[in-house]
């Protein structure tokens, strides 16, 4: 598949970008994340260097590759006893609904299952997100539950086979 993204490891000055997503409201309205506070650079780099040091946790940067411009995170969390979490956002609005959380989900589930060897991967999606469960569904997640407003859903590697 040709990509106009690729990811790699989130690094510390990616807080000079992803302090600013973080104080969008529009960007989480989907999400569990509350701001209770504005979120500087510093605090987001202190966030961000915590997160790193995480061992049951990888987290990307989604970039596009023409200008190298980091656009979002994707991430695998909570990773033990072959499952791991699944979570992904575009910070950058102007690249909302272009295709490229399908794109980024495809690489970082080949990751999970190819290079982790993980068994399953599950997520939780707001039921108002339609975009993002519509991503979801193609990549081949399926649903599992829901709970108040968010529906889990989980995707194994031979459902990603089939469909990719």
């Amino acid at each position: 598949m040709n990509t106009p993204i690729y990811l790699r490891p989130l690094a510390l000055k990616d807080a000079s970008v992803s302090y600013k997503w973080r104080n969008d409201p529009e960007v989480w309205s989907y999400t569990k994340f509350v701001l209770k506070d504005p979120v500087t650079v510093e605090v987001e780099q202190a966030w961000l260097a915590s997160k790193m040091k995480a061992v049951n946790e990888k987290r990307f940067a989604i970039c596009i590759k023409n200008t190298n411009e980091y656009i979002g995170n994707i991430q695998l969390l909570d990773i033990s006893n072959d499952t791991a979490e699944f979570h992904l956002f575009i910070g950058e609005k102007k690249y909302w609904g272009k295709g490229i959380g399908y794109c980024a989900s495809l690489m970082l589930l080949k990751y999970a299952f190819y290079n982790l060897n993980l068994k399953h991967v599950f997520l939780e999606v707001h039921a108002d997100n339609l975009a993002a469960y519509a991503i979801y569904k193609k990549v081949g997640f399926e649903r599992i539950s829901q709970e108040h407003d968010f529906i889990k859903m989980a995707i194994n590697p031979s459902v990603l086979l089939a469909i990719n």
